[in-house]
């Protein structure tokens, strides 16, 4: 239901790259993991950029005419993501005090 994929040397280009970066960013939250008291200020800044992207991606899909069901699971897993990593920073500062 999303039409035919074009054969573009930008397609390929779009799919790669984008696959590179949010191995990067996996491999960022996997580092920070290791210390999170620490790298606190920088997971709260991800996971209210994570929740902002998700919305942002609802309106880019809708906008885009992308399948119901790709709208609402795209842009649910990062609006979800991004909360659960605001409450694990916000219930970790609090802990800490």
């Amino acid at each position: 239901g999303m039409g035919q994929l074009p054969d573009a040397p930008v397609v390929g280009y779009l799919a790669r790259s984008d696959s590179a970066f949010f191995a990067i960013l996996g491999g960022l939250l996997w580092v920070l993991s290791f210390d999170v008291r620490r790298h606190r200020p920088v997971l709260v800044y991800l996971g209210a950029a994570i929740l902002l992207f998700g919305l942002v991606l609802f309106a880019v899909d809708f906008l885009e005419g992308m399948p119901l069901w790709w709208n609402l699971w795209e842009g649910s897993a990062n609006t979800g993501f991004g909360i659960l990593i605001l409450v694990f920073s916000w219930r970790l500062g609090r802990s800490s005090g």
